[in-house]
């Protein structure tokens, strides 16, 4: 985001009365300093925006107000204004670095246009010390973001794990639904015994079996006094979803010929916002499971998480590569402000990586004759395309697509998550 705030420094009462207005007009917050020593005693290394200084005043003058900031922050772009003209000091004061020179009278859009490009500058660069910073430090939660949704759940984690109730947690894919039921399993009394992951859209009717049998290693009775996630519970069949609702009343698996033997487990299950668990569980299965139901909205409704997401995703990067955190360019911090991330974390991690490989082109206003994309985006832009016209071609059939693809089901299902594919909008948009 753009730095909308400017230093004004200027003696002049009239003209400082004039150029705050015309700058609050153009949507700048302005604070006002009718000498450099005053703006001195404010300005320091986390100024937030730029600096907008006459050159001659009583005391301390604009170049030296300028050299001063610059020892505090070479980074913050100062604005020199002069009424005389001197192309000298200008060329000097350009040398010493200061951002930008105008010479009174200003045209009023000369000097927005200098101060708009001034913040846009002074954004990026705050945007780079954050990120460097966060990167390297990393997140004291695996829970990541700020906005009013993720701090409510961060602080309900306690009460959700103390509670043991059986959970339903909604939200599009990649937006942290294993991930919250993970930190609830790891915060409780749960946390010594098994963790039990079950991929709902993968399953045959084999697998159901062995899940909900006494034996085999997919069997509940592992989890016993432990936790089980279904995930993407909306996947399952019918006729799965009726078994399961059975063995989730009776806290029980049996087998003919032999007494139910009784398991102690938590349900966590997860479904696709999209889906609305009403019309896609059955009654009897939604109302065992929904003893809580948690929603996690996407990316796009919580904008404010993406920067400390994308930092902590390039932290990650950079240390598994083991290169430095690279700095942001305009190109990169205005994908963030203006995407909405369909895929949600797996696209925005996705999307940190070829950050920190360097694989992102840096000329936004490549045209269609341009260099083309890297191969990498290539390589996953062909294979999202094929996996989701795969999927139409069989009418929604994950398991024909599967098929027609020629791949593995587990290799799938990891193409799945690291494109950023929905599986359930795909099979929306076929009807």
């Amino acid at each position: 985001m753009t730095a909308r705030k400017v230093a004004l420094v200027e003696d002049d009462d009239d003209l400082r009365a004039a150029t705050a207005q015309l700058l609050q007009l153009a949507d700048f917050t302005v604070t006002a300093f009718a000498d450099a020593k005053a703006a001195l005693a404010v300005l320091d290394a986390d100024w937030e925006g730029v600096v907008l200084s006459d050159v001659r005043m009583p005391g301390l003058s604009g170049i030296d107000l300028h050299r001063t900031l610059r020892q505090r922050d070479e980074e913050l772009p100062v604005i020199l204004i002069t009424g005389h003209g001197d192309v000298a000091m200008a060329v000097d004061a350009m040398k010493a670095g200061v951002w930008d020179f105008l010479t009174k009278p200003f045209a009023p859009d000369a000097m927005i246009a200098a101060v708009t490009r001034a913040s846009r500058a002074r954004a990026l660069a705050l945007d780079n010390r954050r990120l460097q910073a966060e990167a390297s430090a990393g997140s004291a939660s695996a829970l990541i973001g700020n906005s009013p949704t993720i701090r409510r759940l961060r602080d309900m984690i306690p009460t959700l794990t103390n509670a043991d109730l059986d959970l339903l947690i909604e939200g599009e894919s990649g937006t942290g639904k294993e991930l919250l039921a993970r930190m609830i399993h790891q915060s409780g009394k749960r946390r010594r015994h098994r963790f039990m992951s079950i991929n709902c859209a993968g399953l045959n009717g084999s697998l159901e079996d062995e899940i909900l049998s006494l034996s085999g290693g997919a069997s509940l009775i592992h989890a016993n006094r432990g936790t089980v996630l279904l995930d993407d519970l909306d996947h399952a069949s019918a006729q799965m979803q009726m078994r399961l609702a059975q063995v989730l009343e009776d806290r029980a698996l049996s087998v003919p010929g032999r007494e139910p033997v009784s398991f102690d487990v938590r349900v966590i299950a997860t479904v696709s916002t999209g889906s609305r668990a009403g019309d896609v569980l059955s009654p009897a299965l939604l109302h065992r499971i929904a003893g809580m139901r948690i929603a996690i909205p996407p990316l796009r409704d919580r904008r404010e998480d993406i920067p400390d997401l994308f930092a902590h995703f390039v932290g990650q990067a950079a240390a598994r590569l083991r290169v430095p955190v690279p700095r942001l360019t305009p190109d990169v911090r205005d994908r963030l402000d203006d995407h909405d991330w369909p895929g949600n974390a797996h696209e925005l991690a996705h999307y940190a990586e070829q950050f920190v490989l360097g694989l992102l082109q840096n000329d936004a206003a490549a045209s269609e004759t341009g260099p083309p994309p890297p191969l990498t985006e290539r390589v996953d832009a062909f294979e999202r395309e094929a996996i989701i016209a795969a999927i139409r071609a069989a009418n929604g059939r994950i398991g024909s697509a599967i098929q027609a693809l020629g791949m593995a089901r587990k290799t799938f299902y990891y193409k799945v998550n690291k494109l950023g594919i929905d599986l359930q909008a795909v099979r929306q948009g076929i009807r």
